[in-house]
């Protein structure tokens, strides 16, 4: 079973940032919605785990699993659905059936990709009214303002597909696709009509990429009211990302390690 149950190795950090993202008054998740994972010093991540709620997390609502051995099985065309479910299977304990949420393998792809601290997959009702509206594909295409595209950089958007290695398979080729183009991970993914993903070195950073997701969303919404979206000139980022006051406020903002997130050879 390389999937096991450890409350001992799960950080105080990961906890306090789940119930962060899981408080009622932030429309971020509700019931067991969304997880969120650390990676560990031996390149496995610790998840939540399915059916637990993000607001009421403790260390015992968390799995450690195997970040590669998730991804393999995601490479393999012979690889089921039930047999995704079966590795990330923890067992029983105290009564309770362990299992990392179904959602893992989009963690697992980052790790294996990349590298990144913290990875917290959230369904803000504001992100996924625009990711489930016509203009979803192309919404986070531009930025709508300067503070923006500072945390989120390019956003990555990946389409609909059906939660479990499903949508793991779509995202793990898509996030390729994009570390060939940009040479680096994205802070923010969009699931079409499902949620978002945030990327960063830092709790803080998690939060703060998500809170800026949700805000994006609902200028999106009031400008989409008033007539439509005015993109910021991408001209006017180019110049705006060249100064050095704003490469700092990102390496900041990411934890103060560059981008807050690294990328490995791919092949």
């Amino acid at each position: 079973m390389s999937t096991i149950w450890d409350p001992s190795r799960v950080s105080g950090e990961l906890v306090e940032l789940t119930k962060a993202l899981g408080a009622a008054h932030r429309d971020l998740v509700i019931l067991a919605e969304g997880n969120t994972s650390q990676r560990m010093t031996d390149g496995s991540i610790a998840v939540k785990a399915s059916g637990t709620s993000m607001a009421a997390a403790g260390a015992e609502d968390f799995v450690l699993a195997d970040a590669a051995e998730l991804v393999r099985l995601l490479a393999d065309p012979e690889a089921t659905q039930a047999r995704l479910s079966a590795e990330l299977d923890a067992g029983t304990h105290g009564g309770i059936r362990r299992r990392a949420s179904i959602e893992a393998p989009l963690h697992a792809v980052v790790q294996v990709l990349g590298e990144a601290a913290f990875i917290a997959h959230t369904h803000p009702t504001d992100v996924v009214s625009v990711l489930a509206s016509v203009h979803g594909p192309q919404a986070y295409e531009y930025s709508v303002y300067s503070d923006e595209a500072v945390v989120l950089g390019r956003p990555l958007y990946v389409p609909y597909a059906q939660p479990g290695i499903e949508l793991g398979r779509l995202f793990h080729l898509r996030l390729r696709e994009y570390l060939d183009s940009y040479g680096e991970l994205p802070s923010l993914v969009l699931l079409g009509n499902h949620g978002i993903v945030a990327i960063g070195a830092t709790p803080q950073a998690v939060d703060g990429i998500t809170a800026m997701a949700v805000k994006g969303a609902r200028i999106r919404v009031g400008a989409h009211s008033m007539g439509g979206v005015v993109p910021v000139p991408e001209e006017s980022l180019a110049l705006f990302f060249d100064r050095s006051d704003i490469l700092d406020r990102r390496r900041l903002l990411a934890g103060n390690q560059g981008t807050g997130h690294q990328t490995k050879e791919t092949t």
